[in-house]
């Protein structure tokens, strides 16, 4: 058995995609597939992966895992990813909708930029204390499609990303299902550095997209900052969200940013696949 994917990269947010409208992929032993595939140096690797997939609502659905071979509610750099794959491959033209597990996603193409119309978020709370190890922590939350805790910094950099990420992510405030962790601070630019530790990766992720999003959306609504945001991401890259506000909600959310093909392959049965 032999079947095509593609690797991408939301800026270093990395992913495989699969063309599954003809179900190449066999379903029942789907997670062990995803841990299998996305496990580094074994395999392609990568932090999660797509089944992009048929639809009688949108141009296509999609099924979004996580690379520990859970499904995620959304992925915002996925999302973006997802999308230009679509259009590449005839899927859908340079406007789309698809199907994901949080609601109907909008995107849209501009050669290697994907912009899409987030979900509005919701369970908005700042400043709040929760009590780690070393004592107690003031955090701010949302859910951006996912849950995210925002933590604020003065340098992104001595941060202990995912020993400190590690320990909120399953902190029993947050259990059952836990959440992703970031951890922002301001540049001279206007901009915001951020650093994600993602739930479902269970390490630093290069970039995260509805983390991105999540902190842009806590500093505008403590500090008024305007819309659009610049987020820098681990990799460098840039991302930019977009959002209207009124009141204190927050809506018309768009994340922008660029979703690269890194390479085109192909899976063939074998330990890389079957673990």
């Amino acid at each position: 058995m032999a079947f095509n994917f593609y690797k991408f990269s939301g800026s270093g947010n990395d992913f495989i995609i699969i063309d599954n409208r003809n179900k190449i992929v066999d379903e029942r032993n789907l997670s062990d597939f995803v841990v299998n595939v996305c496990r580094r140096k074994m395999s392609v690797g990568a932090d999660g992966l797509i089944l992009v997939e048929e639809s009688d609502k949108a141009d296509f659905r999609w099924q979004f895992f996580n690379s520990d071979g859970s499904r995620a509610e959304m992925c915002g750099n996925g999302a973006r990813c997802a999308a230009r794959f679509a259009y590449i491959n005839g899927i859908a033209g340079t406007e789309m909708a698809f199907e994901t597990d949080v609601g109907i996603i909008s995107a849209y193409i501009a050669d290697d930029q994907v912009k899409i119309k987030m979900t509005d978020p919701t369970d908005l709370r700042t400043d709040y204390a929760i009590q780690l190890e070393k004592g107690p922590l003031s955090v701010s939350s949302v859910n951006t499609g996912v849950p995210h805790i925002v933590l604020e910094t003065s340098d992104t950099e001595p941060v202990e990303v995912v020993r400190t990420g590690r320990e909120i992510r399953f902190h029993k405030s947050f259990a059952p299902a836990g959440t992703n962790v970031n951890f922002v601070c301001g540049l001279k630019d206007g901009s915001f550095a951020n650093r994600t530790y993602e739930r479902g990766v269970e390490d630093e992720t290069l970039a995260c997209g509805t983390g991105c999003v999540a902190s842009a959306i806590i500093m505008a609504y403590k500090y008024g900052t305007d819309s659009p945001i610049d987020i820098i991401t681990k990799s460098g890259g840039r991302l930019i969200v977009h959002y209207k506000e009124k009141n204190g909600r927050f809506y018309d959310i768009y994340l922008e940013g660029d979703a690269r093909i890194i390479y085109k392959g192909e899976f063939w049965e074998g330990k890389g696949l079957r673990g």
